[in-house]
């Protein structure tokens, strides 16, 4: 299935071809400006995403979540999200996108997922920082965005160092003992993000947590305890979060009608999975349609 009134946006749309591969970055009221035509609908990027407001009031929408924007809040996105910014008052701070091959080409002992905000879907892609903490996190932005509008020696080089700084930095302040058992767990750790790869991969047409289990050569009851102590929900409601997540992308930007919806991600009893996504989100497919159109 199709989602073709959902634009993928891609880092050559943003970039000269004079600056560096795989990267851009900017103040994000030139960002928002410049580029408001095909930032103000709803969107999907190829690339990693993180800014950083000092400025600004209104609501991020991130698959179907709804975050506040004010002063001090940051939001990092991983390739594939849906989102959408809706402003009360102008956002000012700063915006860099790069690409996988951009940062782990230079860290090719570390993984992007190493970071709690990128390791799982499940995790939060906001993070809002306290007073004291965002001249410091201000600065690396800022830093980023001088570096890419520079001519400087080093500074592909130089701008990763800051990415990665930033990236341990906002680690620091949301990591949890939950992640941290998980981290010291080799082990545990691989085999949850081998587990969100399959469901990427198997989604529409394996459900079943024993299914997974099976494919990752573990007992269902271990898949599940790993699932609860790091996610603290069931195997179940993780393959199912995003089986509706995608349930909904389609529903509003597919053009498809919900029983063809339904078919492609394997009901094939409409009516079953209209009471499994009211079960879940409250409310049925078509009035999910019809309220969330009323906000365009």
């Amino acid at each position: 299935m199709d989602l073709m009134n959902l634009p993928i946006l891609d880092i050559a749309q943003f970039t000269k071809t004079e600056n560096i591969d795989g990267f851009y970055a900017n103040d994000l009221e030139t960002h928002l400006s410049n580029n408001w035509k095909i930032v103000s609908k709803a969107h999907k990027h190829n690339f990693y995403l993180s800014v950083f407001f000092i400025e600004g009031e209104g609501l991020h929408e991130i698959d179907f979540a709804t975050y506040d924007i004010r002063p001090g809040s940051v939001f990092l996105l991983r390739p594939g999200q849906t989102h959408l910014w809706r402003f009360t008052q102008k956002g000012k701070g700063y915006i860099f996108f790069h690409s996988k091959e951009f940062y782990e080409a230079m860290y090719q002992h570390k993984n992007l997922s190493s970071f709690p905000f990128f390791f799982s879907t499940q995790n939060s892609p906001c993070i809002y920082l306290q007073e004291d903490q965002r001249a410091y996190m201000g600065q690396l932005f800022k830093t980023i965005v001088e570096e890419f509008q520079s001519e400087a020696i080093l500074r592909k080089q130089k701008i990763l160092n800051f990415i990665d700084l930033i990236y341990i930095e906002l680690s620091r302040l949301v990591i949890k003992d939950s992640f941290q058992d998980l981290v010291s767990s080799k082990n545990n750790m691989m085999k949850l993000y081998e587990f969100e790869n399959l469901i990427e991969e198997k989604f529409t047409t394996d459900k079943s947590a024993i299914a997974y289990a099976k494919m990752m050569n573990i007992s269902a009851k271990h898949l599940n305890r790993i699932c609860k102590k790091t996610l603290g929900k069931t195997t179940t409601d993780i393959i199912l979060d995003r089986v509706f997540l995608e349930a909904k992308r389609l529903i509003l930007y597919s053009g498809e009608n919900l029983t063809e919806i339904a078919w492609g991600l394997g009901y094939t009893d409409y009516a079953h999975f209209s009471k499994l996504f009211k079960q879940r989100n409250g409310i049925t497919p078509s009035a999910f349609q019809k309220e969330y159109l009323k906000k365009e």
